[in-house]
């Protein structure tokens, strides 16, 4: 990690990634979150008298769904403001192709991912792939070795791109997303 004029960047296969300031926020916040899914994953629990099974099963659906993102873009503002890691990759034009957000815990020594977003337009080019290096080089430059993610049990996308990278389902909660849908949490080394 390079710092220049007190920003922190990485320059990964020729993606510039580096450190927010405030006048990238509004730009994060008008990048394209949706995503469209053709899974879901099912909870199905069962509670017993002493113990209870739960059991995740990926289902195709009839068709593919699209799906908003369930955070509210403007919760990035104070996100930042918590001076945390918050990432933003840029192509050669100077457009924002994605960021990601978390915060330290590092009685965990670990990084929980609460955003990270490519740029509808942009996916599937490698940018989740280098933003996800520099974000596990930041853990890492803080001491941190773990890096937890969580998202929706529909977004299928994430998920096949966090297993991909080595990430392993470690729990879920029914209740975390204001609209009702279940969070999935993802862990893997920085």
């Amino acid at each position: 990690m390079i710092r220049e004029g007190g920003v922190e960047t990485v320059n990964l296969s020729q993606i510039p990634i580096h450190t927010a300031e405030l006048v990238d926020i509004e730009l994060c916040s008008q990048l394209d979150m949706s995503y469209t899914t053709e899974y879901v994953w099912q909870v199905h629990a069962r509670d017993y008298d002493r113990s209870i099974n739960l059991r995740f099963d990926s289902v195709r659906l009839p068709r593919a769904m699209p799906v908003d993102y369930p955070r509210d873009s403007a919760e990035l503002t104070s996100h930042w403001q918590r001076q945390a890691c918050f990432l933003v990759a840029y192509n050669e034009l100077g457009e924002v192709l994605g960021f990601v957000d978390g915060y330290p815990e590092p009685w965990q020594e670990q990084l929980t991912v609460l955003n990270f977003v490519i740029d509808r337009p942009h996916r599937q080019q490698g940018i989740g792939t280098e933003l996800l290096k520099a974000t596990k080089q930041w853990a890492v430059y803080h001491g941190l070795h773990r890096l937890t993610v969580e998202m929706q049990t529909k977004n299928h996308p994430a998920i096949s791109f966090f297993q991909k990278h080595g990430f392993e389902f470690c729990g879920y909660n029914e209740k975390y997303y204001v609209n009702g849908d279940i969070a999935l949490f993802f862990s893997g080394h920085a």
